[in-house]
């Protein structure tokens, strides 16, 4: 199954929460998170949108101590902690590591872990207040890199994939 710009999204997220200091359950709940939000933007917020009224209602008080938001940077994400561990949610969803696991990681299989430590190499090289930027990260980094990396990702589970059928 070829890697599209959904999971590189959503690998380079992760990537970027983990290295501005989320721990990395979180990192991965907000790269899916992320993914979702940015394939909803893309389709124009249409259909089950994940611009809810609690999203608008607490956006709007963002300056205010709002418990249920999440800044990283410049970008703003509904959160929630479950088991003492911190979440964000999407379109009334939480997105947890076992989410994370099952739509993105699963489609790298064994490799995940090198597609991981290529991601985070890949987010270490850019200064700080690119990855603290919305804007920024998506410009300078996801965007130059996400056919790239898509293709590549791609090329990396297929060959692993033909290794295994010969066997």
């Amino acid at each position: 199954m070829p890697i599209g710009r959904f999971q590189v999204m959503a690998v380079l997220q992760a990537a970027r929460a983990f290295i501005l200091g989320l721990p990395k359950e979180s990192a991965k709940s907000w790269g899916l998170n992320r993914a979702i939000f940015y394939a909803a933007a893309k389709r124009g917020f249409r259909g089950s949108s994940p611009l809810t009224e609690e999203f608008r209602a607490a956006k709007a008080r963002v300056d205010e101590e709002a418990i249920d938001l999440f800044k990283l940077g410049d970008e703003v994400a509904l959160k929630e902690v479950k088991d003492g561990k911190l979440y964000f949610r999407i379109g009334g969803r939480i997105q947890t590591e076992a989410d994370f696991a099952r739509q993105i990681e699963s489609k790298f299989g064994e490799l995940f872990e090198h597609v991981w430590e290529e991601a985070l190499g890949i987010v270490k090289g850019y200064d700080r207040s690119v990855l603290l930027s919305q804007r920024d990260f998506y410009e300078k980094v996801y965007l130059p890199k996400r056919d790239s990396l898509a293709k590549a990702w791609s090329e990396l589970v297929l060959k692993a994939g033909a290794k295994r059928m010969s066997r």
